[in-house]
């Protein structure tokens, strides 16, 4: 009989390997799937002194790989979308033409609504990021503006139209997980991502003005023309592949037939637009696209992609998820929760707890879906006796959870932005403002009671007997 986890055994793996992470990054410079083994490793031993025996903790880090395999698939499909798409001059043809018709000024601000109204329209920030995204990069690179100031603004965009498009994954989890409409979910999310979306472009209006005509030289940007237009046949017929992946996504086609149709699309264009021989296509999508224009810039940006690329990431994301999957099949995620609850004593504070709570969880899971799917479980029940409608939690579980897991650099969300963007999480983060202002605007309700909504008598009663007939 295995016995119940206690708080102070279930903080030691998290203590383990927050500490071991900091020394590995910011002292050794290394990357973070080491000391995510360490963590592992000692979330293993401690569920066995606690009476787990090894097959249960093994099916635990399975339970977890299982849970991060459709985002494996996408993680590989979009190094074979990025190969095919440079390779086929997709990426080339949307710099060309972003550089003709966007201001430097307005850059950041646009890119951002761009990236909202797209992953608005397909639901999938991944997605968005791993198409219109790497196009952002190189056009705001090609204009002189910091890599990591563009990643920000490309993540906010993205963040904005994932966490509130009916098609996304994580909104309907969230509504899903704590039985709340769909649109009424939606609708209540709109009081605290409009605001922060607004604040959001705002800086990115104010840090744009940097970057205007007279602070840019325009003879790099000339001469950045000049070798696209020197390296890829450049036509407005290129910019139908990831239109039409668009569409396909916003007509609700999955992303992983979506994704195959551009990947296809970028392959066709590299052989019959561009010329390139099938091999040069093939190995394109396997070990990425390679240039060599002598124009630095350009030679860094094309030359990238394919599925070897996202091995790195690949890899991460399957040694998070052991890691994550033993800390909450293991009872650990549930000790320090309930350990928490002991400590919140008002509706209020419990709603600033889950936004913490997911937050937590992206650090010590490595996972978006686990940031909403467990503290999800765990705090339904405190909502209902104090009395708080459950719309409340699913919008905490996306203001906490799925915004702040790009700010986890071991998190899938911050590799697989690594692996596409270019950008470090740490690099990033002061600058995907919608990702940290909504979270603080989301506590501050909640210890003010603004938008906090409370159960009716009559939703108490119906709730009551929901229960009572479930139970009975």
């Amino acid at each position: 009989m295995k016995k119940e986890m206690s708080f102070w055994l279930a903080i030691i793996p998290l203590l383990v390997m927050i500490t071991v992470m900091a020394i590995t990054i910011v002292v050794l410079e290394q990357g973070p799937h080491i000391p995510l083994i360490i963590g592992t490793v000692t979330a293993a031993l401690v569920a066995w002194f606690s009476g787990f025996k090894w097959k249960d903790i093994e099916e635990a880090m399975y339970k977890g790989i299982r849970l991060a395999l459709p985002a494996v698939v996408i993680i590989m499909l979009v190094g074979l979308t990025i190969g095919a798409w440079i390779g086929g001059g997709v990426v080339a043809t949307m710099i060309y033409y972003g550089l003709k018709m966007i201001t430097p000024s307005l850059f950041l601000l646009s890119i951002a609504v761009i990236c909202a109204v797209v992953s608005l329209a397909i639901g999938s920030s991944w997605s968005t990021m791993g198409t219109i995204g790497v196009a952002g990069m190189g056009i705001g690179i090609s204009m002189g503006i910091p890599a990591p100031m563009i990643a920000g603004a490309i993540i906010s965009g993205a963040y904005f139209g994932d966490k509130m498009s009916p098609l996304s994954d994580t909104t309907n989890l969230a509504s899903g997980l704590t039985n709340t409409d769909l649109f009424v979910h939606i609708r209540h999310m709109l009081y605290t991502t409009i605001p922060g979306f607004v604040i959001a472009l705002a800086v990115y209006a104010y840090l744009g003005r940097n970057f205007g005509k007279s602070g840019v030289n325009t003879e790099d940007i000339e001469k950045t023309i000049g070798v696209l237009q020197d390296s890829f046949v450049v036509s407005p017929f290129l910019l139908i592949v990831p239109l039409l992946v668009i569409v396909l996504v916003a007509r609700k086609v999955p992303a992983i037939p979506a994704l195959i149709v551009g990947i296809i699309l970028g392959f066709g264009a590299q052989v019959f637009i561009q010329h390139d021989s099938f091999a040069d296509a093939v190995s394109a999508l396997q070990s990425g696209y390679v240039i060599e224009t002598g124009n630095t810039m350009v030679d860094d940006l094309f030359s990238r992609g394919g599925l070897d690329s996202m091995m790195y990431t690949v890899s991460m994301t399957i040694v998070a998820m052991t890691f994550g999957g033993i800390l909450e099949h293991t009872g650990m995620l549930q000790a320090i929760v309930n350990q928490i609850l002991k400590v919140t004593k008002t509706a209020k504070g419990l709603v600033a707890s889950t936004v913490v709570s997911c937050f937590a969880t992206n650090a010590s899971c490595s996972e978006q879906y686990i940031s909403v799917v467990v503290p999800s479980r765990m705090y339904a029940n405190a909502y209902k006796e104090k009395g708080l409608h459950s719309k409340n939690l699913s919008r905490a579980l996306e203001d906490g959870g799925t915004l702040t897991s790009v700010f986890i650099p071991w998190n899938t969300c911050g590799v697989f932005i690594l692996g596409t963007l270019g950008v470090h999480a740490f690099e990033y983060a002061p600058y995907a403002v919608l990702n940290f202002i909504v979270p603080i605007i989301s506590i501050i309700y909640a210890f003010t009671g603004f938008t906090i909504t409370k159960l009716t008598e009559t939703e108490m009663k119906a709730m009551e007997q929901e229960d009572a007939t479930l139970s009975s």
